[in-house]
Protein backbone atom coordinates (compact mmCIF):
# COMPACT_ATOMS: atom_id res chain seq x y z
CA UNK A 1 0.00 0.00 0.00
CA UNK A 2 1.32 3.42 -0.71
CA UNK A 3 2.20 4.93 2.43
CA UNK A 4 2.07 9.35 2.82
CA UNK A 5 4.71 11.51 2.91
CA UNK A 6 5.25 15.26 2.45
CA UNK A 7 8.50 15.07 0.05
CA UNK A 8 9.85 18.03 -0.85
CA UNK A 9 12.79 16.48 -3.38
CA UNK A 10 12.54 18.88 -5.68
CA UNK A 11 13.50 22.53 -4.51
CA UNK A 12 12.99 25.93 -5.67
CA UNK A 13 14.52 27.79 -8.49
CA UNK A 14 13.74 31.56 -9.39
CA UNK A 15 9.97 31.49 -8.19
CA UNK A 16 7.68 34.70 -8.57
CA UNK A 17 4.00 34.04 -7.76
CA UNK A 18 1.06 36.46 -7.23
CA UNK A 19 -1.81 35.60 -5.03
CA UNK A 20 -4.53 37.45 -6.34
CA UNK A 21 -3.44 40.45 -8.82
CA UNK A 22 -3.22 39.96 -12.48
CA UNK A 23 -0.72 38.40 -14.03
CA UNK A 24 1.01 41.87 -15.36
CA UNK A 25 0.80 43.13 -11.61
CA UNK A 26 2.76 39.93 -10.08
CA UNK A 27 5.78 41.10 -9.81
CA UNK A 28 5.70 42.90 -6.90
CA UNK A 29 3.67 40.02 -4.87
CA UNK A 30 5.72 36.59 -3.08
CA UNK A 31 3.45 33.98 -2.65
CA UNK A 32 3.01 34.35 1.19
CA UNK A 33 0.89 31.42 1.81
CA UNK A 34 3.37 28.79 0.25
CA UNK A 35 5.90 30.51 2.60
CA UNK A 36 4.13 30.19 6.07
CA UNK A 37 3.56 26.47 4.84
CA UNK A 38 7.04 26.25 3.72
CA UNK A 39 8.39 27.29 6.69
CA UNK A 40 8.56 23.17 7.22
CA UNK A 41 12.36 24.78 6.10
CA UNK A 42 11.93 22.50 3.71
CA UNK A 43 12.17 19.27 2.95
CA UNK A 44 8.29 18.32 3.48
CA UNK A 45 8.97 14.76 4.74
CA UNK A 46 11.12 11.40 3.96
CA UNK A 47 12.67 10.34 0.90
CA UNK A 48 11.78 6.58 0.39
CA UNK A 49 14.00 3.41 -0.49
CA UNK A 50 15.39 3.19 -4.40
CA UNK A 51 12.39 1.00 -5.52
CA UNK A 52 9.95 0.84 -3.37
CA UNK A 53 8.04 3.98 -3.79
CA UNK A 54 7.41 2.81 -7.64
CA UNK A 55 6.60 -0.75 -6.97
CA UNK A 56 4.06 0.61 -4.31
CA UNK A 57 2.12 3.26 -6.56
CA UNK A 58 2.21 0.91 -9.87
CA UNK A 59 0.06 -1.80 -7.33
CA UNK A 60 -2.09 1.72 -6.30
CA UNK A 61 -2.47 2.36 -9.98
CA UNK A 62 -3.37 -1.25 -10.61
CA UNK A 63 -6.14 -1.63 -7.86
CA UNK A 64 -7.45 2.14 -7.64
CA UNK A 65 -6.86 2.50 -3.63
CA UNK A 66 -5.74 1.34 -0.84
CA UNK A 67 -7.09 -0.61 1.86
CA UNK A 68 -6.99 1.63 5.34
CA UNK A 69 -6.20 0.20 8.35
CA UNK A 70 -6.00 0.97 11.92
CA UNK A 71 -2.96 -0.48 14.83
CA UNK A 72 -2.97 0.09 17.84
CA UNK A 73 -0.30 -0.13 20.49
CA UNK A 74 -0.89 0.20 23.92
CA UNK A 75 2.35 1.80 25.73
CA UNK A 76 1.98 2.82 29.45
CA UNK A 77 1.10 -0.55 30.37
CA UNK A 78 0.59 -4.23 28.29
CA UNK A 79 -3.60 -3.94 27.75
CA UNK A 80 -4.39 -5.35 24.52
CA UNK A 81 -6.79 -2.33 23.48
CA UNK A 82 -7.09 1.15 25.04
CA UNK A 83 -10.32 1.63 26.77
CA UNK A 84 -12.84 3.92 25.33
CA UNK A 85 -12.90 7.41 26.85
CA UNK A 86 -16.56 7.79 28.54
CA UNK A 87 -18.42 11.17 29.72
CA UNK A 88 -19.29 14.27 27.54
CA UNK A 89 -16.06 15.46 25.35
CA UNK A 90 -14.98 19.53 25.97
CA UNK A 91 -12.76 20.89 23.55
CA UNK A 92 -9.79 22.59 24.99
CA UNK A 93 -7.17 24.68 22.82
CA UNK A 94 -3.53 24.77 24.22
CA UNK A 95 -2.51 28.84 23.22
CA UNK A 96 0.63 30.06 23.08
CA UNK A 97 2.72 29.97 26.37
CA UNK A 98 0.68 27.62 27.57
CA UNK A 99 0.79 24.09 29.76
CA UNK A 100 -1.10 21.08 29.15
CA UNK A 101 -1.44 21.12 32.91
CA UNK A 102 -2.92 24.89 32.62
CA UNK A 103 -5.04 23.87 30.61
CA UNK A 104 -6.06 20.76 32.64
CA UNK A 105 -6.20 22.74 35.40
CA UNK A 106 -8.37 25.35 34.13
CA UNK A 107 -11.29 22.89 33.14
CA UNK A 108 -11.27 22.14 36.34
CA UNK A 109 -8.83 19.52 38.01
CA UNK A 110 -7.05 19.65 40.62
CA UNK A 111 -3.12 20.30 40.68
CA UNK A 112 -2.19 17.10 41.20
CA UNK A 113 -4.81 15.21 38.98
CA UNK A 114 -3.64 17.59 36.08
CA UNK A 115 0.17 16.25 37.36
CA UNK A 116 -0.63 12.98 37.15
CA UNK A 117 -2.03 13.03 33.81
CA UNK A 118 0.69 15.26 32.52
CA UNK A 119 3.13 11.84 34.08
CA UNK A 120 1.22 9.65 32.27
CA UNK A 121 1.01 10.87 28.78
CA UNK A 122 4.76 11.60 28.88
CA UNK A 123 5.08 7.90 29.13
CA UNK A 124 4.53 8.32 25.06
CA UNK A 125 4.74 11.71 24.14
CA UNK A 126 6.22 14.64 25.57
CA UNK A 127 4.07 17.38 26.86
CA UNK A 128 6.63 19.61 25.89
CA UNK A 129 6.47 19.15 22.58
CA UNK A 130 2.59 20.12 22.16
CA UNK A 131 2.17 22.77 19.71
CA UNK A 132 0.36 26.28 20.05
CA UNK A 133 -3.49 25.94 19.23
CA UNK A 134 -3.21 21.96 19.65
CA UNK A 135 -6.72 21.20 19.74
CA UNK A 136 -7.24 18.87 22.97
CA UNK A 137 -10.35 16.76 23.68
CA UNK A 138 -11.26 16.80 27.47
CA UNK A 139 -13.81 14.06 29.11
CA UNK A 140 -16.27 14.72 31.75
CA UNK A 141 -18.77 12.26 33.63
CA UNK A 142 -21.42 13.43 36.20
CA UNK A 143 -21.35 12.51 39.00
CA UNK A 144 -23.52 10.26 41.14
CA UNK A 145 -26.80 12.73 42.22
CA UNK A 146 -25.31 12.73 46.52
CA UNK A 147 -21.90 14.16 44.94
CA UNK A 148 -21.26 17.68 43.49
CA UNK A 149 -19.26 18.13 40.52
CA UNK A 150 -18.10 16.07 37.74
CA UNK A 151 -15.42 13.23 37.28
CA UNK A 152 -12.57 13.54 34.75
CA UNK A 153 -12.14 10.36 32.94
CA UNK A 154 -9.84 11.36 30.20
CA UNK A 155 -8.59 13.38 27.08
CA UNK A 156 -7.79 12.51 24.08
CA UNK A 157 -5.42 14.27 20.95
CA UNK A 158 -4.10 14.16 17.82
CA UNK A 159 -0.52 15.69 17.18
CA UNK A 160 -0.57 14.55 13.44
CA UNK A 161 -2.51 13.06 11.01
CA UNK A 162 -1.35 9.92 11.85
CA UNK A 163 -1.19 9.82 15.19
CA UNK A 164 -4.09 9.38 18.18
CA UNK A 165 -3.05 9.70 21.87
CA UNK A 166 -5.33 9.10 24.56
CA UNK A 167 -4.84 9.43 28.41
CA UNK A 168 -7.51 7.48 30.70
CA UNK A 169 -8.32 7.67 34.29
CA UNK A 170 -8.19 4.05 35.70
CA UNK A 171 -11.23 2.80 37.69
CA UNK A 172 -9.18 2.86 41.08
CA UNK A 173 -7.66 6.30 40.23
CA UNK A 174 -4.36 6.86 38.42
CA UNK A 175 -3.95 7.36 34.40
CA UNK A 176 -2.74 5.52 31.54
CA UNK A 177 -1.63 6.75 28.40
CA UNK A 178 -2.11 4.69 25.09
CA UNK A 179 -0.63 5.52 21.46
CA UNK A 180 -2.85 4.47 18.03
CA UNK A 181 -1.21 5.25 14.67
CA UNK A 182 -3.20 5.25 11.78
CA UNK A 183 -2.51 3.34 8.29
CA UNK A 184 -4.52 6.32 6.22
CA UNK A 185 -6.04 4.72 2.35
CA UNK A 186 -4.04 6.39 0.21
CA UNK A 187 -5.96 7.27 -3.35
CA UNK A 188 -5.05 8.92 -6.43
CA UNK A 189 -6.47 12.40 -6.91
CA UNK A 190 -6.52 14.67 -9.86
CA UNK A 191 -6.85 18.06 -10.58
CA UNK A 192 -6.50 20.28 -13.78
CA UNK A 193 -6.95 24.56 -14.25
CA UNK A 194 -7.01 26.81 -16.54
CA UNK A 195 -5.20 30.54 -15.29
CA UNK A 196 -7.25 33.66 -15.97
CA UNK A 197 -5.44 36.04 -13.87
CA UNK A 198 -3.54 34.33 -11.72
CA UNK A 199 -1.54 30.78 -10.66
CA UNK A 200 -2.90 31.04 -7.20
CA UNK A 201 -6.59 32.08 -7.78
CA UNK A 202 -6.46 29.25 -10.47
CA UNK A 203 -5.32 26.75 -8.17
CA UNK A 204 -8.40 27.35 -5.37
CA UNK A 205 -10.89 27.70 -8.28
CA UNK A 206 -9.72 23.79 -8.74
CA UNK A 207 -9.82 22.92 -5.16
CA UNK A 208 -5.84 22.52 -4.51
CA UNK A 209 -4.55 22.33 -1.21
CA UNK A 210 -1.70 24.82 -0.64
CA UNK A 211 0.70 21.87 0.08
CA UNK A 212 0.05 20.43 -3.39
CA UNK A 213 0.41 24.19 -5.01
CA UNK A 214 3.74 24.44 -3.09
CA UNK A 215 4.74 20.89 -4.60
CA UNK A 216 3.94 22.51 -8.30
CA UNK A 217 5.96 25.19 -7.68
CA UNK A 218 8.73 23.67 -6.59
CA UNK A 219 8.94 20.85 -9.27
CA UNK A 220 8.79 23.90 -12.21
CA UNK A 221 10.60 26.34 -10.29
CA UNK A 222 13.39 25.39 -12.19
CA UNK A 223 12.09 25.61 -15.48
CA UNK A 224 9.55 28.56 -14.89
CA UNK A 225 9.84 31.78 -14.19
CA UNK A 226 6.57 32.18 -12.72
CA UNK A 227 6.95 36.30 -12.54
CA UNK A 228 6.88 36.14 -16.10
CA UNK A 229 6.42 33.47 -17.69
CA UNK A 230 2.53 32.43 -16.75
CA UNK A 231 0.27 33.67 -19.04
CA UNK A 232 -3.59 33.99 -18.90
CA UNK A 233 -5.17 30.98 -21.06
CA UNK A 234 -1.76 28.66 -19.33
CA UNK A 235 -2.99 25.70 -17.87
CA UNK A 236 -2.41 22.91 -15.21
CA UNK A 237 -2.66 19.26 -14.73
CA UNK A 238 -1.96 17.26 -11.50
CA UNK A 239 -2.07 13.61 -10.27
CA UNK A 240 -1.57 13.67 -6.48
CA UNK A 241 -1.80 11.00 -4.00
CA UNK A 242 -4.76 11.96 -0.92
CA UNK A 243 -5.27 9.96 2.66
CA UNK A 244 -8.75 9.18 3.69
CA UNK A 245 -9.36 7.75 6.76
CA UNK A 246 -11.25 4.70 8.27
CA UNK A 247 -14.16 6.84 7.28
CA UNK A 248 -13.23 7.43 4.06
CA UNK A 249 -12.97 11.33 5.05
CA UNK A 250 -9.74 13.29 3.78
CA UNK A 251 -7.17 13.60 6.03
CA UNK A 252 -4.26 14.72 4.22
CA UNK A 253 -2.51 15.56 1.12
CA UNK A 254 0.73 13.49 -0.32
CA UNK A 255 3.19 14.22 -2.91
CA UNK A 256 2.64 14.84 -6.56
CA UNK A 257 2.98 11.94 -9.30
CA UNK A 258 2.19 13.86 -12.34
CA UNK A 259 2.59 17.46 -12.94
CA UNK A 260 1.91 19.17 -15.99
CA UNK A 261 2.25 23.09 -17.17
CA UNK A 262 1.55 24.12 -20.81
CA UNK A 263 2.86 27.45 -20.90
CA UNK A 264 2.05 29.68 -24.40
CA UNK A 265 1.70 26.40 -26.11
CA UNK A 266 4.66 24.49 -24.89
CA UNK A 267 3.95 21.52 -22.28
CA UNK A 268 5.86 20.24 -19.42
CA UNK A 269 5.90 17.21 -17.90
CA UNK A 270 6.99 15.22 -14.91
CA UNK A 271 6.84 12.02 -13.01
CA UNK A 272 7.64 11.23 -9.72
CA UNK A 273 10.16 8.10 -9.69
CA UNK A 274 12.63 6.52 -7.12
CA UNK A 275 16.19 5.24 -9.13
CA UNK A 276 18.45 2.95 -7.65
CA UNK A 277 20.29 6.09 -5.85
CA UNK A 278 17.43 5.99 -3.68
CA UNK A 279 16.90 9.57 -4.13
CA UNK A 280 13.39 10.76 -5.21
CA UNK A 281 13.35 12.90 -7.89
CA UNK A 282 10.73 14.43 -10.36
CA UNK A 283 11.72 12.94 -14.51
CA UNK A 284 10.76 14.39 -17.79
CA UNK A 285 9.14 11.57 -20.05
CA UNK A 286 12.39 11.06 -21.89
CA UNK A 287 14.22 10.11 -17.99
CA UNK A 288 15.45 13.59 -17.41
CA UNK A 289 15.68 14.88 -13.74
CA UNK A 290 13.90 18.39 -13.48
CA UNK A 291 16.80 19.50 -10.74
CA UNK A 292 19.49 21.35 -11.82
CA UNK A 293 23.12 21.50 -10.07
CA UNK A 294 21.91 24.71 -8.54
CA UNK A 295 19.44 26.65 -7.70
CA UNK A 296 18.91 30.36 -8.70
CA UNK A 297 16.54 31.48 -5.97
CA UNK A 298 17.11 29.72 -2.58
CA UNK A 299 14.22 31.37 -0.49
CA UNK A 300 11.14 30.91 -1.51
CA UNK A 301 8.42 33.55 -2.29
CA UNK A 302 10.75 36.05 -2.17
CA UNK A 303 11.66 38.96 -4.38
CA UNK A 304 14.46 40.50 -6.57
CA UNK A 305 15.11 43.46 -4.91
CA UNK A 306 18.69 43.96 -6.17
CA UNK A 307 21.32 42.71 -9.15
CA UNK A 308 24.39 41.82 -9.56
CA UNK A 309 26.53 44.73 -11.12
CA UNK A 310 27.66 48.19 -9.85
CA UNK A 311 24.73 50.32 -7.92
CA UNK A 312 24.12 53.39 -5.54
CA UNK A 313 24.75 51.30 -1.96
CA UNK A 314 22.34 51.94 -0.01
CA UNK A 315 24.20 52.34 3.40
CA UNK A 316 27.98 53.66 1.48
CA UNK A 317 26.38 55.61 -0.34
CA UNK A 318 28.50 55.61 -3.84
CA UNK A 319 28.41 53.23 -6.67
CA UNK A 320 30.06 49.92 -5.75
CA UNK A 321 30.04 46.17 -7.03
CA UNK A 322 27.35 44.56 -6.26
CA UNK A 323 28.43 40.60 -6.18
CA UNK A 324 25.52 38.99 -5.39
CA UNK A 325 22.19 38.78 -5.88
CA UNK A 326 19.56 40.31 -2.96
CA UNK A 327 15.83 38.58 -2.54
CA UNK A 328 14.28 40.44 0.28
CA UNK A 329 11.62 38.54 2.38
CA UNK A 330 10.39 38.39 6.35
CA UNK A 331 12.81 38.02 8.72
CA UNK A 332 12.70 34.43 9.74
CA UNK A 333 11.65 33.25 6.59
CA UNK A 334 13.57 29.82 5.74
CA UNK A 335 16.56 30.01 3.49
CA UNK A 336 18.11 26.82 1.69
CA UNK A 337 21.09 25.00 0.30
CA UNK A 338 21.08 25.74 -3.40
CA UNK A 339 22.83 22.52 -4.08
CA UNK A 340 24.49 19.14 -2.13
CA UNK A 341 27.63 20.29 -0.47
CA UNK A 342 29.52 20.74 2.91
CA UNK A 343 29.27 23.66 4.57
CA UNK A 344 32.85 25.26 4.37
CA UNK A 345 32.48 28.45 6.63
CA UNK A 346 29.74 29.44 9.06
CA UNK A 347 29.80 32.17 11.42
CA UNK A 348 30.07 36.11 11.45
CA UNK A 349 31.74 37.69 8.34
CA UNK A 350 31.91 41.50 9.12
CA UNK A 351 29.27 43.41 6.76
CA UNK A 352 28.08 40.18 5.29
CA UNK A 353 26.55 39.41 9.43
CA UNK A 354 25.57 35.78 10.00
CA UNK A 355 27.04 34.10 6.82
CA UNK A 356 26.96 30.49 5.21
CA UNK A 357 29.14 29.36 2.89
CA UNK A 358 28.69 25.98 0.69
CA UNK A 359 31.25 24.49 -0.78
CA UNK A 360 29.84 22.06 -3.90
CA UNK A 361 32.37 20.96 -5.74
CA UNK A 362 36.14 21.63 -6.94
CA UNK A 363 34.08 24.57 -8.56
CA UNK A 364 31.13 26.05 -7.62
CA UNK A 365 30.41 27.34 -4.05
CA UNK A 366 27.20 29.60 -3.28
CA UNK A 367 27.33 31.90 0.07
CA UNK A 368 24.47 32.97 1.89
CA UNK A 369 24.45 36.91 3.93
CA UNK A 370 22.94 38.56 6.38
CA UNK A 371 21.05 35.96 8.10
CA UNK A 372 18.83 35.87 11.61
CA UNK A 373 20.12 32.51 12.30
CA UNK A 374 21.33 29.44 11.14
CA UNK A 375 19.92 25.98 11.18
CA UNK A 376 20.63 24.12 14.48
CA UNK A 377 23.34 21.66 15.13
CA UNK A 378 24.43 23.26 11.37
CA UNK A 379 28.27 23.56 11.83
CA UNK A 380 31.53 23.60 9.60
CA UNK A 381 31.97 20.13 7.60
CA UNK A 382 27.99 19.79 8.03
CA UNK A 383 26.31 17.96 4.80
CA UNK A 384 23.93 19.62 3.33
CA UNK A 385 21.58 18.62 0.63
CA UNK A 386 19.25 20.76 -2.11
CA UNK A 387 16.59 22.46 -0.28
CA UNK A 388 17.66 21.57 3.08
CA UNK A 389 17.03 24.46 5.26
CA UNK A 390 20.18 26.26 6.72
CA UNK A 391 19.64 29.14 8.00
CA UNK A 392 16.74 32.09 8.45
CA UNK A 393 16.52 35.61 6.75
CA UNK A 394 17.35 38.34 8.14
CA UNK A 395 19.17 41.97 8.61
CA UNK A 396 22.59 41.36 10.50
CA UNK A 397 25.65 42.83 9.32
CA UNK A 398 25.55 45.99 6.78
CA UNK A 399 21.96 45.86 5.83
CA UNK A 400 18.71 48.13 5.47
CA UNK A 401 16.30 45.24 5.85
CA UNK A 402 15.60 41.65 5.93
CA UNK A 403 17.07 39.67 2.78
CA UNK A 404 19.28 37.55 1.18
CA UNK A 405 22.15 38.30 -0.21
CA UNK A 406 23.41 35.12 -2.61
CA UNK A 407 26.26 34.60 -4.10
CA UNK A 408 27.68 31.93 -6.66
CA UNK A 409 31.07 31.28 -6.66
CA UNK A 410 33.01 29.47 -9.33
CA UNK A 411 36.43 28.81 -8.90
CA UNK A 412 36.42 31.51 -6.46
CA UNK A 413 35.15 34.52 -8.37
CA UNK A 414 31.60 36.25 -8.04
CA UNK A 415 28.85 35.53 -10.70
CA UNK A 416 25.45 36.53 -11.72
CA UNK A 417 23.24 33.58 -10.17
CA UNK A 418 20.65 34.74 -12.58
CA UNK A 419 22.41 34.20 -15.65
CA UNK A 420 24.00 31.00 -15.37
CA UNK A 421 23.12 28.24 -17.47
CA UNK A 422 23.61 25.14 -14.74
CA UNK A 423 24.52 21.75 -15.66
CA UNK A 424 21.53 19.60 -15.71
CA UNK A 425 20.34 17.10 -13.32
CA UNK A 426 20.61 12.93 -13.27
CA UNK A 427 19.30 11.56 -16.82
CA UNK A 428 18.06 7.87 -16.27
CA UNK A 429 19.73 5.21 -18.46
CA UNK A 430 19.54 1.25 -18.19
CA UNK A 431 17.60 -0.73 -15.35
CA UNK A 432 16.33 2.79 -13.68
CA UNK A 433 14.98 3.86 -17.65
CA UNK A 434 13.07 0.18 -17.91
CA UNK A 435 11.27 0.55 -14.62
CA UNK A 436 10.60 4.32 -15.03
CA UNK A 437 8.71 3.71 -18.18
CA UNK A 438 6.44 1.19 -16.43
CA UNK A 439 5.66 3.69 -13.56
CA UNK A 440 4.93 6.48 -16.25
CA UNK A 441 2.91 3.77 -17.69
CA UNK A 442 0.74 3.14 -14.38
CA UNK A 443 0.29 7.00 -13.57
CA UNK A 444 -0.46 7.85 -17.00
CA UNK A 445 -3.48 4.74 -16.81
CA UNK A 446 -4.45 6.65 -13.25
CA UNK A 447 -4.66 10.05 -14.98
CA UNK A 448 -6.47 8.91 -17.84
CA UNK A 449 -9.04 7.06 -15.82
CA UNK A 450 -9.34 10.19 -13.45
CA UNK A 451 -9.35 12.64 -16.36
CA UNK A 452 -12.44 14.03 -16.71
CA UNK A 453 -14.19 14.47 -20.42
CA UNK A 454 -13.90 18.16 -20.21
CA UNK A 455 -10.16 18.08 -18.96
CA UNK A 456 -7.92 20.28 -20.93
CA UNK A 457 -6.38 18.61 -23.93
CA UNK A 458 -2.85 18.33 -22.78
CA UNK A 459 -1.75 15.34 -25.30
Amino acid sequence: MLQLRFVTTLNSGAIFVPTSLPICAARRWPLLLVVGLLALGAPLGAVPAAGKDNSRYAALAAAGQGDGAMTVRPVARPDRRPPPLVGQPEAAVLRAGDTLAKVLTGAGLSAGEAHEATRALSRVFNPRRLAANQEITLYFKDQPPVTDGRRFTGFFFRPSVRREISVVAGPRGGFRAYERERTLTSRARYLTGRIEDSLYNAAQQADMPVAVLSQLIRIFSFDVDFQREVQRGDGFEVVYDHGHDAAGAPVVAGEITYAAMTLSGRTLRYYRFTPRSGITDYFSPSGQSVKKTLMRTPVDGARLSSGYGRRMHPILGYNKMHRGVDFAARTGTPIMAAGDGVIDQIGWNGAYGKYVRIRHNSTYKTAYAHLSRYRRGLKRGSRVRQGQTIGYVGSTGRSTGPHLHYEVLINGRQRNPMGLKLPAGEKLRGADMTRFKQVVAAINKTRDRLRPAAAMAMN
